[in-house]
């Protein structure tokens, strides 16, 4: 991958990460939540901050100290 594409993915990443706290907190202010969906999006949100660490890291050189 190039530094183009890990930050183009980056961003895709982040943006999917922000739609699924607005959906999270949308199925919250239901009147009968659906608890299983939450969880879903909760453990989908967990592995895309993963992602994001992951990416964030492959911007970084490695440095030989």
């Amino acid at each position: 991958m190039t530094r183009d594409d890990i930050l183009q993915r980056l961003e895709l990443v982040r943006l999917e990460h922000r739609d699924l706290d607005h959906a999270i907190a949308a199925l919250a202010e239901a009147a009968v939540p659906d608890q299983l969906q939450q969880a879903r999006l909760k453990k989908r949100k967990l592995k895309l901050r993963d992602e994001i660490a992951w990416l964030e890291n492959k911007l970084i050189p490695d440095i030989i100290a």
